[in-house]
């Protein structure tokens, strides 16, 4: 099997020298010590040079170097400068054709959601349909949209990334928490999503640090009695607030005896604030030390130094430094929520992140109590033991294997040439419009995108709905008229409402398929002719769709009301459509009741479906 691996994750700026870029090398480098008969072959983004050399290096003896490869293509592409669009569109299909000139039976992408700020290239399914595996560290953004995806250009980037994921072939998620994140929140298939899990560093490890070397480390981070540590960065749902309020809530004497180390890099304004947050806590000088960035090796020390280290983020993907802290001998205790519980694998080292007063009993206890301190640090270390880089590796190499032999026909088929799914015009109303339609299709076109490349075609002055604005061309319905002959497949939905009334002409000129929301579509073409927008509309409907008499009655009815609702007027658009899909089997009865039973032989029933909104 021949396996390529895009290594950009260990290339870009923002992923290189952070969690990603390190979980990209190192299961790159067990990928190729366990490759075994496989080929491996890595692709490198040419447009991040001073990149190249350092992961030759770190290759070098586990990979020929003519198995690394560099591809190029034009730059800047970074998605947040609108200029750079069309680049990026040519880079994407630059690299998914040098990746299928390679003949792969899988593509690795190590970490899909880059190049918003730099010259990353990330795509599936744009240019070929090659085999892909992708990795699922995370949904947070999706999952806390307020906080992440506020920036309307931010959430483009990510809506558009997360249509490129469903687009893969096999999913490879850090935990098993991550793994539900995907099939619960994008619907993927559950048995080509696999925990393959994650590792530490095996520099991490217990570390018997000389006195001096000790005291130096201490004095020069300000630490000057026994320390509770974290570290993992400052972000919103890292939970750094809660922490220094619990920490305050210590009793004085636990407090007064220790400090509570925050271990990475701060911005200046964070740093301020957080330092504002302490001294209204009642904290006092010194009692909590922000160290700023430190490198590995002071972290290493560091983890082997603190009594006690405390993981209170409410969400990961992962939760590295915690398995990082455990496999240092570090008493480490952490959030019962997302993925930590499965890393930290203790009940009794865990505390509700939400609950200050959770979060300073369970630090008390293990503070003052030494044989529960060393149980943990105990506990640590064979937890720690369970997870390696050499079994993550395996379980990749399984999954590919899976997947190769799940698609043994189309080896020898060449994946390139043309794009990979039809492209689809989707003709209905959408978010704002209120419209109970345009709601479902909101939620629908999600999972059709992956089957299709979609144009939206609508005749209203905005769509609203950022996934839509991300991943589908917006056209009007004037722009389809002239250029339907573009699509492989037109669908239409129609609703007996007026939001539906730009349809009727389209469909005439350019049939499709059609989705009949309302089998009755009479309310719309009444409207149309009462309202003098397309004259004679209801009345040559009521001929065309039930004779003469019903004409009569339109006419001679005292409440056209009761005519609207007696007759269904929509014999046209069914003779019109190339297909029809209803929602229920009680609208091909009344079709059969109308017309015949001819008509609707070949009707499709697909059930309404929603999604389950939770509060």
């Amino acid at each position: 099997m021949r396996i390529v691996l895009d290594l950009q994750g260990a290339q870009t700026t923002g992923s290189r020298h952070r969690g990603i870029g390190r979980y990209t090398l190192s299961l790159a480098q067990a990928i190729a010590r366990q490759a075994g008969e496989h080929e491996v072959i890595i692709a490198l983004n040419g447009l991040f040079p001073d990149t190249v050399e350092p992961i030759r290096a770190a290759f070098d003896g586990l990979l020929p170097q003519e198995n690394i490869l560099v591809w190029q293509a034009p730059g800047p592409v970074r998605e947040l400068e609108p200029a750079n669009t069309w680049r990026r569109q040519a880079a994407e299909r630059l690299r998914e054709a040098f990746l299928a000139s390679l003949k792969p039976d899988v593509v690795w992408v190590s970490s899909l959601f880059e190049g918003l700020v730099d010259d990353s290239v990330t795509s599936i399914g744009t240019f070929t349909n090659l085999p892909t595996a992708v990795t699922i560290y995370d949904l947070i953004p999706l999952l806390h949209r307020e906080h992440y995806l506020q920036n309307p250009g931010v959430e483009a980037w990510y809506l558009r990334k997360l249509d490129h994921m469903r687009r893969a072939h096999l999913w490879l998620a850090i935990s098993e928490s991550s793994r539900r994140e995907g099939i619960n929140c994008l619907g993927l298939p559950e048995e080509l999503v696999v925990n393959i899990s994650s590792a530490a560093d095996a520099r991490f490890r217990p570390v018997q640090l000389p006195a001096d070397r000790a005291e130096y480390l201490c004095q020069r981070y300000g630490l000057v009695r026994p320390f509770v540590m974290y570290t993992g960065g400052i972000d919103y749902r890292k939970n750094i607030e809660r922490l220094i309020r619990a920490y305050a809530g210590l009793p004085e004497g636990i407090r007064k005896a220790h400090q509570l180390a925050i271990v990475c890099s701060v911005q200046p304004t964070d740093k301020a604030v957080l330092e504002r947050l302490a001294l209204s806590q009642g904290l006092a000088a010194g009692e909590v030390v922000f160290t700023g960035f430190v490198p590995d090796e002071d972290l290493l020390a560091l983890y082997n130094l603190c009594k006690l280290f405390v993981f209170p983020s409410w969400h990961e993907g992962f939760g590295l430094p915690a398995l990082e802290a455990m496999a240092c001998g570090a008493a480490v205790i952490g959030a019962n929520t997302s993925s930590l519980p499965e890393v930290i694998g203790r009940a009794d080292a865990l505390f509700d992140p939400f609950d200050e007063a959770s979060i300073t009993a369970k630090m008390q206890h293990v503070l003052i109590d030494e044989d529960l301190r060393a149980d943990l640090q105990r506990h640590g270390l064979e937890q720690a033991g369970k997870f390696s880089w050499e079994s993550t590796a395996r379980r990749v190499l399984d999954a590919f294997e899976r997947l190769q032999r799940a698609r043994q026909p189309d080896r020898g088929r060449v994946f390139c040439c043309k794009p990979t799914r039809p492209r689809l015009a989707y003709v209905s109303p959408l978010p704002p419009e209120k419209s109970g339609i345009a709601d479902y299709s909101a939620e629908l076109l999600p999972e059709l995108s992956r089957h299709y490349e979609i144009d939206v075609i609508v005749e209203q002055p905005e769509v609203a709905d950022p996934w839509i604005k991300a991943n589908c061309s917006v056209r009007s319905s004037a722009w389809f008229a002239d250029n339907a002959w573009r699509y492989d497949r037109l669908l239409y939905h129609f609703g007996n409402s007026p939001f539906h009334q730009h349809m009727f002409g389209l469909l005439e000129q350019h049939p499709g398929v059609v989705v009949l929301h309302d089998f009755y579509l009479s309310g719309v073409l009444a409207y149309l002719e009462t309202h003098g927008i397309i004259p004679r509309s209801w009345s040559q409907a009521l001929y065309l769709s039930h004779g003469y008499y019903a004409v009569l009655e339109r006419f001679q009815s005292g409440d056209t009301a009761d005519v609207v609702w007696q007759y269904p007027c929509n014999l046209a658009v069914l003779q019109q459509a190339l297909g029809v899909i209803v929602h229920s089997h009680f609208s091909r009865k009344l079709a059969v009741n109308w017309y015949g039973q001819e008509l609707a032989n070949n009707w499709q029933v697909i059930p309404l479906l929603r999604l389950r909104h939770t509060d």
